[in-house]
């Protein structure tokens, strides 16, 4: 099955992609992480859990125009939450207490929630022509309303790009790289002949951002939501990468192809490592 490219361009008011690393505050990766990107296709097709969907390799560009601090009292879970019956009424329960309601109920932690604001993000999406397809004709003509991170994060489509709208180059980047855009670079190529990337100005920040997460009932891997219960397993998969931060340039020990990729009738250029800038 032939390959195909798509690129995304989205904007999105508000945003928090949450790096479950933190835990005295919640802090938001700068960019969505790939299992981020892939739940959003996953819900605007209705295909949720559906593994073919990790097939597909995402580049990940873009930037928010600022960050603030929201501080939330979240609701503290434990082993889930229960529906049980209380003076007549069915309510729902966590840790042995009444999740809403007057009196005791169950614990809030007062926490800070690192928020992003005004982001445009530029997502490559790189599968089998079918696949991305699917995918173009479901974020073109949504059944409902997109959104990428929490339910509240709905995002705006300010365009689909297929490969007659971009232009394409490779070349050999011996010095460095230009970066206009931010963008998630890996540490180690999935080749292991390629060994890691041979950046020479190591100050930029790394993360460890998931790109898969997989629900498991003991061996098998849930189909449906139907399937959830308290003793389903959710098994994260994670990649180190590094952000690059705005119009940045770095520098090279080693030499490196580079993808070139520059948007008809729109001032738009991306450079995509080629074995390192797809997760």
């Amino acid at each position: 099955m032939v390959d195909k490219i798509t690129l995304l361009e989205i904007f999105q008011p508000f945003a928090q992609y949450r790096n479950p690393f933190t835990f005295y505050y919640a802090q938001s990766y700068p960019l969505p992480p790939k299992s981020t990107i892939i739940g959003m296709l996953q819900n605007i097709t209705g295909e949720y859990y559906k593994k073919k969907f990790y097939e597909i390799k995402v580049s990940i560009h873009g930037c928010f125009e600022s960050v603030f601090w929201n501080y939330q009292s979240l609701i503290k879970g434990s082993n889930g939450i229960d529906l049980m019956k209380y003076n007549g009424k069915i309510k729902l329960w966590n840790q042995g207490f009444p999740l809403y309601g007057r009196g005791v109920t169950s614990q809030r932690s007062p926490v800070f929630q690192q928020e992003l604001f005004n982001g445009r993000v530029y997502i490559f999406l790189k599968g089998r022509e079918d696949l991305i397809e699917e995918m173009e004709k479901a974020l073109l003509n949504p059944s409902k309303i997109p959104y990428l991170g929490r339910s509240e994060d709905i995002i705006f489509l300010r365009g689909v790009y297929s490969e007659e709208d971009f232009s394409f180059s490779e070349k050999i980047a011996k010095k460095n790289i230009w970066l206009t855009q931010p963008a998630y670079i890996k540490l180690k190529a999935d080749n292991g002949s390629h060994g890691e990337f041979p950046i020479k100005n190591e100050k930029f920040p790394v993360y460890s951002i998931p790109l898969k997460v997989i629900f498991k009932n003991g061996d098998k891997c849930i189909k449906n939501k139907a399937e959830i219960t308290k003793s389903t397993k959710r098994i994260p998969e994670f990649e180190t990468v590094m952000y690059t931060g705005l119009d940045q340039v770095i520098f090279l020990k080693d030499e490196v192809k580079v993808e070139n990729y520059n948007i008809k009738d729109k001032n738009l250029n991306f450079k995509i490592p080629e074995e390192f800038g797809w997760l």
